[in-house]
């Protein structure tokens, strides 16, 4: 299919990616601040709303039902308003409860658009285009990263965690306002089976995605807080982290996308995880706030490997398997990141350094499960 036929969708993709970065890296970069300075929480606290965060992820399968009501184009865009709704009602509530409550509305906006934005991705463009299309929207993403994080370091010496919680989530909602009035989609797509599809065939993606949902509550939940609980990082030092992190994977993400053209899924995936295992024992032992932040970083960067296992999916799935998929494959992510931050959190206040060393076990069963996806032939990039 031509790529101008696929151009409108790329571009409401492009910009939804826009809105959610936004958000998201918001609410993220002031979180572990604002719950230490602002609400007071300890350890276990934290993994509470980390786990409570992960309950509309894991309840990403009801996407399959929605969609019999709403088209996922549009399912898309209220997604990113009730995303922008929840980040900019945050700092309205500085207490446990509250942040609970405004969490989970954020966190069903960002993952509904999340399985969204992988089911459309993965109709609209071919093996051969997708990984070289994800690579650019996660550049784009990391560019919207570093604005996000650019904003809240200006905003950060003249309004308090209320006025920047406000001015990222309405900016945000303005965004999935514009997107309720496009409509990118075309005729010539596989109609989607609206029903759920949990397939035996499928297995080795299941298993893929749920090790990647435990290692990525790890990322998020404990190695920030890491920074800002044991290495004592402030709001601006954390700002100023996301913004060199997102200025390297504004270059290395296209690149990631056309390796995992060249080298193929297993390869790449499995270049991840021998990563993570010195990522996360690093993040155990290393006494050094330089040591840590440059970790964070390598992290981040191995992060965006798990791309490939979207596009290995691609490659053994029935086209009208996808979307449904997309939405079984979220919630079977969020098994283990609904359990993890509450269990990490607990194992955080006998021993910190426990969490990542779970992580660096879980980390061995993904490389031995990455080694048999099949060598792929080399693709062709766009």
């Amino acid at each position: 299919m031509p790529l101008s036929t696929q151009l409108p969708m790329l571009r409401f993709l492009l910009v939804l990616t826009v809105a959610s970065t936004l958000g998201m890296q918001g609410w993220s970069i002031l979180f572990n601040n604002f719950a230490v300075e602002a609400v007071h929480l300890d350890g276990s606290q934290v993994g509470l709303i980390q786990s409570v965060r992960e309950i509309p992820g894991f309840l990403s399968l009801l996407v399959v039902f929605a969609l019999l009501i709403v088209r996922e184009h549009r399912l898309a865009a209220f997604s990113i308003i009730c995303l922008g709704l929840g980040v900019a009602l945050t700092g309205f509530f500085p207490s446990l409860g509250g942040l609970l409550g405004t969490t989970l509305l954020m966190s069903f906006g960002f993952h509904y658009f999340e399985t969204c934005n992988n089911s459309l991705t993965l109709q609209y463009f071919t093996t051969a285009a997708t990984p070289v299309v994800y690579g650019r929207i996660r550049s784009l993403a990391a560019i919207s990263s570093i604005i996000s994080g650019g904003l809240i370091w200006f905003l950060g010496g003249y309004l308090g965690f209320t006025g920047m919680y406000l001015g990222m989530g309405g900016l945000v909602a303005v965004l999935g306002l514009w997107a309720l009035s496009q409509d990118p989609t075309h005729a010539d797509i596989v109609p989607q089976r609206q029903r759920m599809i949990l397939r035996r065939r499928y297995f080795l993606y299941y298993l893929l995605t749920f090790l990647s949902g435990a290692r990525r509550q790890i990322h998020i939940t404990f190695s920030l807080f890491l920074l800002v609980k044991v290495f004592h990082f402030t709001i601006r030092e954390m700002t100023l982290l996301f913004i060199i992190n997102n200025a390297i994977n504004y270059f290395l993400n296209p690149l990631i996308g056309r390796a995992i053209v060249t080298f193929g899924e297993r390869r790449i995936l499995s270049l991840e995880y021998c990563g993570i295992f010195c990522v996360f024992l690093g993040y155990a032992f290393t006494g050094s706030r330089m040591v840590a932040a440059s970790l964070y970083i390598a992290d981040f960067i191995l992060f965006n490997f798990a791309v490939a296992i979207n596009t290995y999916f691609q490659k053994v799935a029935d086209p009208a398997d996808i979307a449904p998929s997309m939405a079984v494959g979220f919630t079977i992510n969020h098994i283990a990141a609904v359990i993890l931050p509450l269990l990490g959190g607990l194992l955080w206040m006998v021993d910190y350094r426990i969490p990542f060393l779970a992580g660096s076990f879980l980390a061995v069963i993904a490389l031995c499960a990455a080694r048999f996806i099949p060598v792929a032939h080399p693709g062709h990039s766009l």
